[in-house]
């Protein structure tokens, strides 16, 4: 049984099954409410799209569904009619459907009904050059689109495939040698130092084509960024500036960069949704949820290449510094196979962060469970975020992960130094059965990570807690299972309370302090008593600065 084939077949065991297309509704407003009530902070009421009646297919435009005739023109010819009619629904039969990109309009639903499978060209000369508005950075066009439209919907049962292979760049070290021997035997060109196939010699030189285009012009033109138009990847759905957005019943699968990318939206809906990419896709992240504000995305199943639920919040559409916050976002009763990170904060958190909610989640085999990351070039302040009720399975690195150095070491652009502040999470009910460390949370020195609350954990791992420069960490009621190290490691860390910690077995150290700034770790005597030795003292701390209640 192929993977895509079973998470198809695990979202409709999960989910109750694919009703009809013709049984399809909108989300009702008790359906949404359901998710957004009883929530740690104040949410607006969600506005749904307000489609009108009128529906077109674009069979009627003259498409045909061979899997072979572009069928560019007849889809936008009927998204454009439906428009001009003040907006509806565009159906996209059963059949196999080869186009290039698709513009959404206002007032617009473009429903791929069951049965239905879009395949977007590999023909790269049909995607032109595209700007974000007033931005002078292009990339391919997205493969569906919208700029500053209201009331726009994708729905329905079928399937979009992006045709992603004939895009990305592919590490040798994700792939078995037989997938790799088969890969270069394919076709492409492999990078010189063996590393990484890439699907043509244009894509392999894009990188240093734009360096050398900006160096020597300050504002290129379209046309010479299209000299490394097989580089510049197009996204597969990105939404720009649009309220009252609806993307509810599709799979989008083998994309050629990262997948649902609605940014600086406002009043979007997300549900009932399937990502599907290889976890080796380079950059294919499954959502991207970018400086919106209400966000509800619920019932999805999400395998993905790199992120796969991401929280964002960069420099705005049009490339100013401006704050662009994301904020008001509930997360719930989603399901993720393959990803960077289940859930995820950052890098760019430059417009800040606020009020965001992630319940009764699934994680297996992705990198990193909960995955908080940024830097000291694309920080911003990131704060009230609410974590209860995940399971997690088959981790590879950190169960729980806050990291101020995203990039790998501590050098920075000196010209936009923008100090990431995380602060005020609460993460709750959480269980992970197999993980590389149970905890790991690295701020930065002048700026540690506070008041981080984490409360009902059962997590199974090689290592446990590690702490380095953070103010107000709690752990409450916490049971680990761990194989070697200090049960928790402290390190220029202040003012964090620990209690309620059960160990499977008996540890060697309970709390390893280092660092001169280490000061009132508070701990319970008798869960210190699991270990041979309550503390050990190492590069500076003081003996005063681990208390035994």
């Amino acid at each position: 049984m192929s993977l895509s084939f079973l998470l198809l077949f695990v979202s409709i065991l999960t989910f109750g099954g694919p009703s009809s297309d013709a049984q399809r509704a909108m989300p009702s407003d008790q359906e949404i409410r359901a998710y957004t009530s009883n929530l740690p902070f104040p949410m607006p009421e969600i506005q749904l799209p307000k489609i009108p009646a009128h529906r077109v297919s674009i069979a009627d435009f003259g498409a045909i569904a061979d899997g072979r005739t572009m069928n560019t023109k007849p889809i936008d010819d009927a998204i454009r009619a439906c428009a001009k009619q003040g907006g509806g629904t565009v159906i996209i039969p059963r059949g196999v459907w080869l186009t290039g990109p698709i513009q959404l309009g206002n007032n617009i639903e473009l429903r791929v009904e069951a049965g239905a499978l879009v395949l977007f060209s590999i023909k790269f000369e049909e995607y032109p050059m595209y700007a974000r508005p007033k931005s002078t950075s292009y990339r391919c066009m997205p493969l569906i689109h919208g700029v500053g439209l209201t009331n726009v919907a994708i729905t329905g049962k079928g399937v979009f495939n992006g045709n992603g292979q004939h895009w990305r760049p592919t590490k040798k070290e994700k792939l078995t040698e037989r997938q790799w021997k088969e890969l270069v035997a394919s076709g492409g060109v492999v990078s010189p130092d063996g590393k990484i196939w890439w699907p043509s010699r244009e894509a392999l030189n894009g990188d240093d084509y734009i360096k050398n285009l900006l160096q020597s012009k300050k504002r290129p033109t379209p046309e010479e960024f299209a000299g490394a138009r097989e580089f510049l990847r197009p996204t597969m759905v990105e939404l720009i500036n649009c309220k009252s957005v609806l993307i509810d019943g599709p799979t989008f699968t083998n994309s050629p960069a990262w997948v649902l990318h609605p940014m600086e939206c406002k009043d979007v809906v997300i549900r009932n949704t399937s990502v599907i990419n290889n976890w080796w896709g380079q950059n294919t992240d499954a959502a991207d949820i970018d400086a919106c504000r209400n966000v509800v995305f619920y019932r999805n199943v999400l395998d993905a290449g790199d992120d796969a639920i991401c929280m964002k919040s960069g420099r705005r559409s049009d490339g100013s510094t401006a704050e662009s916050a994301l904020e008001n976002v509930v997360i719930a009763d989603c399901i993720v196979y393959h990803g960077h990170g289940g859930f995820v904060i950052g890098s760019g958190t430059d417009g800040g962060m606020r009020n965001i909610s992630v319940k009764n989640c699934t994680f297996i085999g992705t990198d990193i469970g909960l995955r908080f990351k940024s830097a000291r070039d694309r920080g911003g302040v990131v704060e009230k975020i609410f974590i209860d009720g995940i399971r997690m399975k088959d981790i590879a690195n950190e169960a729980i992960l806050f990291d101020m150095f995203y990039s790998g070491n501590d050098d920075f652009d000196s010209t936009r130094v923008r100090i990431p502040y995380f602060r005020d999470f609460e993460i709750q009910n959480i269980v992970c059965d197999g993980a590389t460390d149970a905890v790991l949370i690295r701020g930065l020195s002048e700026a540690p990570i506070e008041r981080i609350s984490l409360k009902s954990l059962s997590i199974t791992s090689d290592r446990a807690v590690t702490i380095e420069d953070a103010e107000g960490i709690s752990l409450t009621d916490v049971w680990l299972d761990f194989k070697s190290g200090p049960v928790l490691s402290v390190k220029d860390t202040k003012n964090a309370q620990f209690e309620k910690i059960t160990l499977a077995s008996p540890a060697g150290v309970f709390v390893l302090a280092s660092g001169t700034k280490t000061e009132a770790i508070s701990v319970l005597k008798k869960d210190a008593a699991q270990a041979k030795r309550e503390v050990e003292l190492v590069s500076g701390a003081m003996p005063a600065a681990v208390m035994f209640k």
